[in-house]
């Protein structure tokens, strides 16, 4: 207690003689400095006390206090050495430990000029005293860093050539040359400073001072290769140590300390070389230079010997960087950028990139352009930006609306009322009377006996509470096209029922085969037990797969061995032409029987019977033989005759969970190596093209190792593959049609394989800067065997995955004008299950326009018309001749009495939409959900439908989709930009969306929710994005708390956040952007002037919260978000209502704290931009973004250069955030 009492005493006894100290210069000060002795004595007591007291530090540079102003007045005014001397280390003491916000306090006090004067005065002394210089070069090069101006200021000072005299003077006398390079190392951060040190021989100074390996002097070594590698970031000084020959030499060096540092003890100085040679090699003629001496040999050699001690990673990846930036820039191996596939607009666009598109001369050349690779004639652009403001101070984003008035939503139609006149046909709700409609009252009539039974209609991924009665009711089947006999179970599907005897399978079998003589009836029986399928039981799922294949013969073999004649295998389609009229062929079906060395017992099976694969009845919308009818119909620019059989054969979600991918360590830089060694070791490389829809001559591969391709069926993209070594193929994707870009969706069919093998795949021309891929995402497979075998589903696969920049880059006409944009390649690799299986991959589960179309018609013959109100109309066709469906859902009214007929007609309307990008594939997942929660029979359901009238746009875009784009529809331009003003010729779906919501603005029934359906590439979870003016302003320096606004378009996406497992709120969003003003989004909420207007976005990855945390998402979670969303709308229903007040007061509940959470808005969402999606906020691979990374070498610097904002440990965004007060 006493040690206590006395360090406390201690320590207001010390804080008192700092105040009496600082009072006591303070005083000198004011008497002109004529006692230099007291002067002198005081700062050497305040040095003591500052070296003894880190309190005493503190105390000094504390808001409030005025000691750092005494301090430097002091420096300022005296002329005493000694006094200089000691005030130097008392600053130099406080800007030591902490440095970062004192240094800050120190520049804004006026600190950096002082030094800068007295550096200059001191040096006119001879000869300058060494002391002083040390100290003096010290304290800048530890200041300048947090000065923005530091640069100008010591140019207009003259203090550059000061510092370099010194340093050419005494290249002997490291205790002062060392402190000078630290300083001349910041003075080159700025351009024009680091030409001017360049022309007056600094680089060939350091020349002098760097050399091979020595254990004297390494210090100085290590600050001077830091120094040289912030020169060599100015073009000129690049070319002047090329001119020289300095990239040799610094290689040599490398290698020298390379090859004599055995125990690792001067990595920095090696990664200080290597840092050089990255800064010179910037520019063309560094990267030629490099080359020419067997540079990417040397480098690729060392960072292989590197590899095996871990701590060496920054010497590799350092490496690697400089490889990846000097190998030789190749153009994708394509006779044209733009689509395979050609499609004439009907009229083309006055201006944009598909006019430019069109414009271009025919002798144009898009994917050779040599003077992409010109940069060294590009003008000097070192120029010194006098008026640099603090970016990290003053976040600005110019792409947030800033105009209010802009903001403000106009309500204007933007079309007369008459011509809106047309769409009053796509509600006839208005004006049905339902005189000759079959109502209920209260309870449903029975159903006919007479009329086929279709299955139960189940929804297990609604999510819903069940009601306790029965729910496997029996509905009439509504009458189709399709005759009752192709709705019998197809035999040779060969279920087993666990309940049913099999003894009248034959007569079945035959009396099946009678009726399908040349194709099979494909339909699939709704299953009871498919609400079993979860991802939590995977047992019970696992029995209900065990279903056979029956035969002509009996099979001795398991269910899962079925086998065909070898010969089959060659076969490209099923059976033949499976339908008369326009043929339509399954794709090339596998030999799918075991290996003879994996079975010992094999039994024939026919082509009719290999069709089937061993499936429980769970797809309850999916029908094969129905399918196949609506793809007959489809119409394609390819003009597609082929089946992909996973489109056929449907899918199921597996039984099991698949986690988010745990990348293993240092995979990305093997895969860099690996595209290395193709330019070492050329001899290595194959280089045959084995797929080419350029070239339809091309010679197919008859070798039985080598894999064959094939995307020409609906939705497929991929344009060329390359065989590259034996196992390892590189990919080329389709660019949209009628443009040059947008290649990212990816959909095609492998076959030939062998078993243990690892094949790697590399995707090459990718576009976006970054992807889920790097993050744990897989991409997509469907094996037909296993699909024969009773497990039709897409599953996650592939190892050693990762995307990165590539050696591929686009010519300057195809990147819009912008030089060097360079190709990323996604990379994954294989191994099959089964030898000569057919394989499917895809970028994300599949979702056709044919299966929506199927979908729907499955829906709308399975409903109950006493309950459900269900109607599918064509909106339009597309510039293909496709149609493009709308559906209309409701309850019918209770009976047809006037009250019951105005309550169905005054239902608020609901609008979704989806699909809009046609590789945004899981938001026609999403939006199945949503349509088979709204078709069932659930209690929740019903209430939802008696609540609202839905209408729904289930697919956007379907020619995007059917031909296998990525994000554009035949128009070549983002059909989410179109409408502010979509042309009736180009964008017809857009057109006629817009005018359906126009024609409801205008007879005055808004939609109370419009939710337009995505998918996002690179952020986990679902989240929505909506429009608020006052968190637009909260990101402007406008003032925002003197707006009024409804919170109410927070509801839905804070009773989303929960009820829906994967949905994230603090993922959404609610800014307006510029660059978004002509979207879906925007649109609606601004000019329609709905409040709740957004667009939900789904993670193509996976989730990292919630109950599927560290899981990837699929179809089950995606269609569970679908039903979600619509219990989401029942419970906004209730907090919008004010007919509900006799609910009972429990469903409010968690309602009322919805909106009490939502009313306490305290911070403004989080804005960033990149297409329809934020900026990915993950921590980015060093390698992702390639040679761009950013340089944190000051961060490493002897000299504690820390360029972080402030002390107190807040982030970057807690900086920027500003709050509402």
């Amino acid at each position: 207690m006493n040690k206590v009492k006395m360090a406390s005493e201690k320590s207001v006894t010390n804080n008192s003689r700092i105040v009496s100290l600082l009072a006591q210069l303070e005083k000198i000060n004011a008497d002109c400095l004529v006692d230099a002795d007291n002067a002198r004595y005081v700062t050497s007591k305040i040095l003591h006390l500052a070296q003894s007291q880190e309190k005493i530090k503190k105390d000094m540079m504390a808001k409030g206090s005025t000691g750092i102003e005494v301090i430097l007045s002091t420096l300022e005014n005296t002329r005493d050495l000694q006094t200089t001397i000691n005030i130097l280390n008392i600053l130099l003491e406080l800007v030591a430990v902490g440095g970062n916000r004192r240094t800050s306090v120190l520049v804004s006090r006026g600190g950096t000029q002082i030094l800068l004067q007295l550096l200059v005065n001191a040096s006119k002394e001879s000869p300058p005293n060494e002391e002083l210089m040390v100290l003096l070069h010290s304290l800048l090069a530890k200041v300048g860093p947090k000065d923005r101006k530091f640069g100008v200021k010591a140019r207009i000072n003259g203090a550059l050539n000061i510092t370099l005299n010194i340093v050419k003077q005494n290249l002997q006398n490291q205790k002062l040359i060392l402190p000078c390079l630290q300083l001349v190392r910041v003075y080159s951060t700025n351009s024009v400073n680091a030409v001017s040190l360049g022309k007056n021989g600094v680089v060939e100074l350091i020349f002098k001072i760097i050399g091979p390996f020595s254990k004297k002097n390494t210090g100085l070594m290590k600050v001077a290769l830091d120094t040289l590698a912030a020169l060599l970031k100015s073009r000129t000084n690049a070319r002047r140590a090329v001119d020289r020959g300095y990239v040799q030499m610094l290689l040599t060096i490398y290698v020298d300390w390379h090859r004599h540092d055995s125990r690792h003890r001067h990595m920095l100085i090696r990664k200080g070389i290597l840092q050089a040679i990255k800064s010179v090699t910037n520019i063309k003629l560094g990267r030629k230079a490099f080359l020419d001496v067997n540079g990417m040999k040397i480098l690729y050699n060392t960072s292989q010997e590197c590899l095996a001690v871990r701590t060496l990673d920054p010497l590799v990846n350092t490496s690697s960087l400089i490889m990846r930036k000097c190998y030789p820039k190749n153009r994708l191996p394509l006779p044209t950028i733009k689509s395979a596939f050609h499609f004439q607009l009907p009229i083309i666009p006055v201006n944009g990139p598909v006019y430019q598109l069109y414009s271009l001369p025919p002798e144009v050349d898009d994917v050779v352009d040599e003077s992409d690779d010109n940069d060294d004639t590009e003008t000097e652009s070192e120029i010194e930006n006098d008026n640099e403001e603090d970016f990290d101070q003053n976040f600005k984003n110019d792409d947030i609306e800033t105009d209010i008035n802009k903001l403000k939503p106009k309500h204007e139609l933007g079309r007369p009322f008459e011509d809106l006149k047309m769409y009053e046909q796509f509600f006839p709700e208005f004006t049905e009377e339902f005189q000759e409609c079959d109502l209920v009252s209260k309870e449903p009539k029975p159903l006919s006996t007479n009329i086929t039974q279709g299955g139960p209609i189940v929804v297990p991924t609604a999510g819903v509470e069940q009601s306790p009665v029965n729910h496997a009711i029996e509905i009439p089947m509504k009458e189709t096209h399709q005759t009752e006999d192709c709705n019998k179970r197809p035999i040779f599907l060969g279920l087993v029922k666990n309940d049913n005897s099999t003894d009248n399978i034959p007569q079945q079998q035959g009396d099946q085969m009678n009726l399908l003589p040349s194709c099979q009836c494909l339909n699939h029986e709704i299953i009871k037990d498919f609400d079993k399928i979860s991802l939590q039981n995977t047992s019970k799922n696992e029995q209900s797969y065990t279903s056979k294949v029956t035969t002509k013969k009996e099979c001795k073999s398991s269910h899962s061995e079925i086998t065909c004649n070898k010969s089959f295998q060659h076969v490209s389609s099923c059976g033949g032409v499976l339908f008369e009229g326009r043929s339509v062929q399954l794709g090339k079906l596998c030999c799918s029987g075991p290996d003879p060395e994996e079975e010992d017992v094999s039994c024939s099976v026919s082509v009719e019977e290999q069709v089937m694969p061993e499936v429980p009845d769970a797809l309850q919308l999916h029908d094969p033989e129905l399918y196949i009818e609506i793809v007959k119909n489809t119409k394609s620019v390819p003009e597609y005759s082929e089946v992909a059989y996973p489109d056929y054969f449907g899918h199921i979600p597996p039984p099991f969970k698949e986690p988010i991918l745990e990348r293993p360590y240092g995979v990305q830089r093997t895969k860099i190596n690996q595209d290395i060694e193709r330019l070492i070791h050329p001899n290595d490389i194959i280089d045959r093209v084995i797929y080419d829809l350029d070239n339809v001559s091309y010679p197919i591969p008859d070798e039985g190792d080598v894999l064959k391709f094939n995307s020409k069926f609906e939705s497929g993209n991929l344009r060329k593959v390359i065989q590259i070594r034996k196992n390892e193929y590189d990919l080329i994707l389709n660019s949209d049609i009628n443009s040059n870009h947008y290649h990212q969706w990816f959909y095609f069919e492998v076959s030939g394989m062998r078993t243990g093998i690892a094949y790697r795949f590399n995707i090459i021309n990718c576009e976006k800067t970054n992807s889920q891929f790097n993050y744990g995402m897989q991409p997509l497979m469907y094996s037909v065997q296993e699909a024969l075998s009773g497990r039709p589903w897409w599953i996650r696969v592939g190892t050693d995955i990762c995307y990165y920049k590539n050696h591929f880059s686009r010519s300057s006409v195809a990147a819009g004008g912008q030089k060097g944009k360079s190709y990323y390649t996604i990379t994954f690799t294989i191994n099959f299950q089964h030898k000569d299986d057919v394989c499917y991959f895809a970028y994300h589960y599949p979702y056709t326009y044919s299966a929506l179309m199927m979908h729907l018609q499955k829906l709308e013959s399975t409903h109950n018309p006493q309950q459900i109100y269900f109607r599918q109309d064509t909106l339009c066709e597309t510039l293909s001749g496709n149609s493009c469906p709308i559906v209309t859902i409701t309850a019918m009214p209770e009976s047809n009495y006037y009250e019951h007929i105005c309550q169905f007609r005054n239902r608020p309307y609901i609008f979704l939409s989806a699909r809009v990008h046609p590789g945004e594939t899981n938001s026609s997942w999403v939006m199945k959900g949503t349509l088979e929660y709204l078709m069932s029979n659930t209690p929740a359901a019903q209430n939802l439908r008696e609540s609202y009238i839905f209408k729904i746009v289930p697919m956007l875009n379907p020619d995007g989709v059917i031909n296998g784009n990525h994000r554009c529809s035949l128009s070549g331009e983002d059909l989410n930009r179109q409408w502010q003003n979509p042309n009736l010729d180009l964008h017809p779906t857009i057109y006629h969306a817009k005018g359906l919501l126009q024609y409801l603005a205008a007879i005055k029934r808004l939609p109370l929710v419009f939710c337009d359906y995505h998918g996002h590439s690179r952020k986990k979870n679902v989240f929505m994005y909506g429009c608020s003016i006052k968190e637009t302003m909260w990101h402007t320096s406008a003032a925002s708390c003197e707006l009024v606004e409804d919170l109410g378009y927070r509801t839905l996406p804070k009773i989303l956040s929960q009820t829906a497992p994967a949905f994230c709120m603090s993922s959404c969003s609610f800014v307006v952007e510029k660059s978004k003003e002509s979207t879906a989004r925007v649109v609606v909420w601004r000019e329609i002037g709905v409040q709740r207007s957004y667009t939900m976005e789904s993670t193509l990855c996976g989730c990292d919260q919630g109950k599927y945390k560290g899981l990837q998402i699929g179809t089950h979670e995606l269609e569970e978000m679908g039903a979600k969303f619509c219990s989401g709308l029942l419970r906004l229903k209730r907090l919008t209502s004010p007919l509900e007040y006799n609910l009972p007061s429990t469903l409010f509940d968690i309602e009322n704290e919805l909106i009490e959470s939502s009313c306490k808005v305290t911070s403004p969402t989080t804005y960033v931009l990149d297409e329809d999606e934020p900026r990915f906020l993950e921590e980015v691979d060093y390698s992702a973004e390639s040679n761009d990374e950013p340089d944190v070498d000051l961060a490493n610097n002897a000299a504690d250069y820390e360029p972080s904002l402030q002390e107190d440990g807040l982030s970057d965004s807690e900086i920027t955030r500003t709050h509402l007060p």
